[in-house]
């Protein structure tokens, strides 16, 4: 394989393949997607998992590439497609987790285990909580045994089946946790044990056959937290690999570091995304917002009170089968529970990364102590509390590992998936691994992280598994600035129609970020919000009045308020598609290997999952000025990095002038390039513009490549600015850049 194999990319593209969109139609986007600009095509996981699939993360068998796609030979085709056309190949794995498919045969390995239990040769490859021998499988509704009938060799259960006998497995209730560890609260994906090394050989031979062949160049290993050793983890796919280009799905919450020993390039970005957002959002609007949504539905002003009590409610309605399992762990002592609950509750991080045998590091010590001073304040039991922080750092090897795979999924679901559904003061903030009560980030500390951070990690601004994309996150940063008339325009909206205080004020945001929206993917957005919210209804739990009235909320919402909404948005516009193209430029320019999600290169105002994952129709053609302002930039910025090549320099570039505040720039490649983003553009025309403030060029002939003008030297702002928020300078570039 050659050397370049092993180089990171300049850029990604991600795309969501889908029984409808295969590799036959990746292959036909090849010129289109070299046009563009973009060095490599980012593929969702292609190993074959249930077949009507949208997603692919529910994988059924490891030794093939998905029937549906085009299987392999449909690979091979379309990876010497993108090959002709300069691009190459990054995957999504999924090594933490394969389905529990209905019907169950589906799964060869996991009926194996059903069938033959702890002598079954499977067995190893999954983390099971043998009791009495057996495996509870959690899928009896509230019909229950009654409906559970013998077929010859088979049980079955509505769709279910499961091999007879049932010797080594149990059914129970579908709210009951199962005899297993499994993918936060999913009980439908079922944890693996790719630390031991023949699973991990069975689980990865037709991805590391494919880097062996030199079709994939690059690796995002999904959800590695889950994982009992992911250094380890990481460390063997990397010799196995050879060292391919590998970012891990690694969630980074406020100066959290992604551990410096992990063989990987770097994150998947979240953390950058944060970042730049935070730079566009003012952080004068934080109590004004705040006490807005405290007003508008009676929930807390304290965000962490709020992500307490979430927690606290995921661990009791979902985890009680992990708790379980990790009591036993650290020694069975039922009066130790409530002191693991509540250390559990009061972890600040996904994951604390102790490894069994080997010193507990400083700092992983120092989250759990910390944890442990607060649960002990709340639990009133320092004794039981400190028990429990010593046996889950220094204990057996059993109670550690078990500890840190427990973290991330009440993380995950306590905060990510409840809180931040319930505490949305200013719903652009509330992101994967975000912090919701963080208003406004400086651009010294901007700067500070791109020079920290490693230089081939991941950049994103959309991602299939973002709550909002990058534009509707543009718009809704725009009211940080405009509190006051968002508050105005909130206030008449609810007066006209109202249903639930704890979901109203969330949708009246969505609802303009994401505008125009029909009824029916509001309604669709708001039940998963509810639902996942827990306060009225979850996906445990459902109440069809409750429902129904979402649906009537937000057909009502539409009809009544539609027309205000719609003027609301178009008022805001200029200001959202500076804010827009201002994270654009920063998030291609910066620091990284910038990823594009699908569509993203025009405007796109998709909510949540599955909304986000919707067929994009290609060729992307621009509607608006904002879509071709945004295509232009997206085009302009993915070719200077193709020039400027891997780890080119980032140096900060400092404006002079009273507006000063109200720009990042920034030099890339030895002053070789220029990127320049207007800030907090209401606050900037409201104190009277640029008012003189100006950008030092170093000596040159610098080519803006979205106007075509030459600059040079002192330069100000408002003339740079005068037809883009955002400049792209490149010195001495050639003539037909």
């Amino acid at each position: 394989m050659s050397e370049d194999a092993y180089a990171p990319p300049i850029s990604t593209y991600r795309l969501q393949l889908t029984p409808d969109f295969g590799f036959d139609d990746v292959a036909e986007l090849a010129p289109y997607l070299r046009d563009l600009g973009v060095t490599h095509v980012y593929l969702s996981p292609i190993l074959q998992a249930v077949p009507e699939s949208r997603h692919g993360y529910d994988v059924t068998d490891h030794s093939r590439v998905r029937e549906e796609f085009g299987g392999i030979k449909g690979l091979r085709a379309m990876a010497e497609r993108l090959a002709a056309h300069d691009l190459r190949i990054v995957l999504d794995i999924v090594p933490n987790h394969m389905t529990v498919p209905v019907p169950e045969s589906g799964n060869a390995a996991l009926w194996g285990v059903l069938r033959d239990g702890p002598k079954s040769p499977y067995a190893r490859w999954f983390d099971i909580d043998w009791r009495d021998g057996k495996m509870a499988m959690p899928v009896l509704g509230d019909d229950g045994p009654d409906a559970v009938r013998a077929d010859g060799d088979v049980l079955r259960y509505h769709d279910h089946e499961f091999p007879l006998p049932d010797d080594h497995y149990r059914l129970v209730s579908f709210r009951e946790g199962p005899g297993y560890r499994r993918f936060f609260d999913v009980s439908s994906l079922i944890g693996l044990r790719v630390e031991d090394p023949e699973v991990f050989e069975a689980t990865h031979q037709v991805i590391l056959s494919l880097v062996e062949e030199g079709i994939v160049a690059g690796l995002r290993v999904d959800h590695p937290d889950g994982l009992a050793d992911p250094r380890g983890y990481l460390a063997r796919l990397s010799e196995r690999t050879g060292g391919v280009w590998t970012v891990a799905e690694k969630i980074l919450v406020g100066p959290e570091l992604l551990p410096d020993d992990w063989p990987c390039a770097g994150t998947t970005g979240y953390d950058a995304l944060n970042r730049i957002t935070g730079l566009f959002v003012d952080p004068a609007g934080r109590e004004p917002l705040i006490d807005l949504f405290v007003r508008q539905t009676g929930m807390p002003h304290d965000y962490a009170e709020v992500t307490y009590t979430s927690k606290r409610h995921v661990l009791d309605l979902f985890f009680t089968s992990e708790v379980d399992r990790l009591l036993a762990a650290i020694g069975g002592r039922p009066e130790l529970r409530p002191a693991l609950v509540e250390l559990l509750a009061a972890m600040p991080v996904y994951r604390a990364y102790v490894v069994p045998g080997e010193p507990v590091p400083e700092e992983s010590a120092g989250l759990v102590e910390v944890a442990a001073r607060k649960a002990a304040a709340r639990l009133g039991d320092r004794e039981a509390v400190s028990e429990v922080e010593r046996r889950v750092l220094y204990g057996p090897a059993e109670a550690v590992v078990r500890f840190q795979q427990t973290c991330g999924p009440v993380m995950a679901k306590g905060v990510e998936d409840t809180a931040l559904y319930r505490w949305y003061p200013l719903a652009c903030l509330n992101e994967v691994g975000g912090e919701p009560d963080h208003f406004g980030l400086p651009v010294a500390d901007f700067h500070d992280y791109c020079d920290a951070m490693p230089p081939a990690s991941m950049t994103t601004l959309s991602t299939h598994d973002t709550k909002r994309s990058e534009d509707v996150r543009a718009r809704l940063a725009v009211l940080s600035e405009m509190h006051a008339e968002w508050r105005e325009a909130v206030t008449a909206w609810s007066a006209r129609v109202a249903f639930d205080p704890a979901l109203d004020y969330l949708a009246w945001q969505n609802l303009m970020g994401a505008w125009p929206i029909d009824a029916e993917r509001f309604a669709a957005y708001l039940l998963k919000a509810a639902r996942e919210a827990k306060t009225a209804i979850s996906w445990m739990s459902g109440d069809p009045d409750y429902e129904r009235g979402i649906r009537d909320f937000a057909a009502r919402a539409i009809e009544e308020c539609g027309e205000s909404v719609a003027a609301f948005t178009a008022a805001i516009e200029p200001y959202a598609m500076s804010n827009s193209l201002g994270q654009k430029i920063v998030q291609l320019m910066m620091p990284g290997v910038p990823d594009l999600y699908q569509g993203n290169e025009i405007t796109d105002f998709s909510l949540v999952d599955p909304d986000n994952r919707r067929p994009v129709r290609y060729p992307c053609e621009p509607v608006t000025e904002w879509d071709s302002a945004k295509l232009r930039l997206t085009k302009a910025a993915l070719a200077v990095r193709r020039r400027l090549g891997p780890g080119a320099a980032y140096e900060p570039l400092e404006a002079d002038g009273p507006a000063a505040g109200h720009v990042i720039a920034f030099f890339r490649g030895d002053e070789r390039a220029v990127a320049v983003a207007t800030r907090l553009p209401v606050r900037l025309e409201r104190e009277g513009g640029w008012r003189g403030t100006t950008i030092m060029l170093p000596p040159g002939r610098w080519h803006d490549l979205l106007t075509g003008c030459v600059h040079t030297g002192r330069l100000p702002l408002a003339h740079l600015l005068s037809r883009y928020p955002v400049a792209l300078l490149e010195r001495d570039a050639p003539r037909d850049a």
